[in-house]
């Protein structure tokens, strides 16, 4: 059960994992939706996946449903993988499989749990993160744990970065996951729920930069917002992507001001300074903030923010 390029990476490494002691019988995830220019119906990641490989596939609207339950069951799952599907399962369908229910999820649990712990990981600039490969009940991500496996958070990584280590890490977990509960070795941990930590579903107001926010917590937003819903500003009214910067000492100047243009725009912020390297006009390309600046006439004192 999954959704998004995460889980979809997870079900082919699934699928084509030599060392998996079993083999995937069904895929459940979300519906089909409008996307591209066309608005087109397309499937999710994971559905594409599935579709690759012609597995069984559910796409249930709503999961809390006798129909839903009963064909579910019909697969009679020994395991029920999931990673990323976005919803909170009922107890009615982590009975179904005879085994485990198991969720890979993109944290070091209790540490950020909820719908964006990739994101979360970033922007409390952590050192570490990882998966946390954990049995599930009905209360979110609060299961007892069968292990963790941790990864290095870079200085440069953005959200797309580090989804894409976390796939990688996650999928090998839990091929490893599969193989233990073939052999009944698996093992389970309480979580610490005095450590615990919460994420929410991030959303494109969060992306807005307080310019009254430090250099280095805007540095991490824009990461953590890469490649969606993408930091942003205003200038003369008009709307600004981020795409990369990097922080610089200084305190001199009202917030949100272009202290100098030369030779790369520096922003004064609430502490420490931000260098811009990368942005992005609205319907436009993305660019160098010098050329962009320099296109828009920009001189020194203007200022970002509304």
């Amino acid at each position: 059960m999954g959704t998004p390029a995460l889980a979809a990476h997870i079900l082919e490494r699934l699928v084509t994992g030599a060392s998996a002691k079993g083999r995937v019988v069904g895929v459940v995830t979300r519906p089909d939706r409008p996307r591209g220019r066309g608005l087109g119906m397309e499937p999710s990641e994971v559905g594409a996946v599935a579709t690759k490989h012609q597995i069984p596939t559910l796409k249930p609207v709503k999961i809390r449903t006798p129909e839903f339950l009963s064909e579910l069951k019909a697969f009679e799952p020994d395991l029920l993988v999931v990673a990323a599907y976005g919803r909170i399962l009922p107890n009615t369908i982590l009975d179904v499989p005879k085994i485990a229910p198991m969720n890979v999820h993109a944290s070091l649990l209790p540490r950020h749990r909820g719908a964006a712990p990739v994101e979360g990981a970033i922007l409390a600039g952590d050192d570490e993160t990882g998966v946390t490969i954990m049995r599930i009940v009905e209360q979110m991500d609060a299961g007892p744990m069968y292990f963790q496996r941790k990864t290095r958070i870079e200085p440069t990584d953005t959200q797309a970065k580090l989804k894409e280590k976390l796939a990688e890490l996650g999928a090998v977990a839990m091929l490893e996951a599969i193989d233990l509960a073939a052999r009944g070795a698996l093992i389970e941990t309480p979580q610490d729920e005095s450590s615990t930590t919460y994420t929410a579903q991030i959303e494109k107001k969060d992306a807005m930069i307080d310019w009254t926010a430090s250099a280095e917590q805007i540095e991490r937003m824009i990461r953590a917002y890469d490649p969606w819903p993408v930091a942003r500003t205003q200038l003369g009214g008009d709307e600004v992507l981020i795409w990369r910067a990097a922080v610089e000492d200084g305190s001199n100047g009202t917030t949100g001001t272009i202290v100098s243009v030369k030779p790369a725009p520096v922003v004064q912020c609430g502490a420490g300074r931000l260098r811009l390297i990368e942005v992005q006009a609205a319907g436009r390309k993305r660019m160098s903030a010098v050329d962009f600046l320099r296109g828009k006439r920009v001189d020194a004192g203007a200022r970002f923010g509304t």
